[in-house]
């Protein structure tokens, strides 16, 4: 189902642990990591997508999970040529997406990978809240950076400006989380 400029209809979830530190999934059989997301079918509501992946991808259930936020409009990537299936060229231009912030308050071992036929990930990982920016595809970058600090306001005092300021680089682990924490 694309919309009329060649976008499918797609969620992204950025899950939160209790550290403020998101979910990080390692594709299957690849060497690339991305957010857990996927297309929203016909009838669906972004929310009923996002639950329906949270669950097919990671194995999630609603009660593991509180909506923290979601983004208030699409985001949209284009993907490129050599990426897209021979039998949607032409009219497949990308992803439009509506970006949840969920915060998880089940336990890390309620995760599972293979709650679907086809899993999506092969592994995972928590990692500090920016540091996806510098590991995403490169034409997924620009959606992660616009979804990251739209919703880093309700992860970190002082919203986007101070939380991109503790961008971490590759390789640094922590932040002082007393001083960066959300609120309770």
């Amino acid at each position: 189902m694309l919309d009329k400029e060649g976008y499918r209809p797609n969620v992204g979830i950025i899950l939160l642990n209790q550290r403020n530190e998101v979910f990080w999934g390692k594709r299957v059989k690849q060497h690339s990591w991305q957010f857990p997301q996927g297309g929203i079918k016909h009838g669906e509501s972004p929310e009923q997508a996002m639950f329906r992946e949270l669950y097919e991808e990671i194995g999630l259930k609603p009660e593991h999970v509180k909506i923290v936020a979601r983004t208030r409009e699409w985001l949209r990537y284009d993907v490129p040529d050599q990426w897209i299936r021979r039998d949607l060229r032409g009219n497949y231009r990308g992803q439009k997406q509506i970006w949840f912030l969920l915060r998880m308050v089940a336990r890390d071992c309620d995760v599972c990978l293979r709650r679907s036929e086809k899993p999506e990930f092969d592994a995972w990982r928590w990692h500090a809240y920016w540091v996806p920016l510098d590991s995403v595809i490169e034409f997924k970058r620009d959606v992660y950076q616009q979804a990251l600090a739209e919703l880093s306001r309700f992860v970190f005092r002082g919203g986007w400006r101070q939380g991109h300021l503790l961008r971490l680089r590759p390789g640094e682990e922590t932040i002082d989380k007393a001083e960066n924490a959300a609120p309770e």
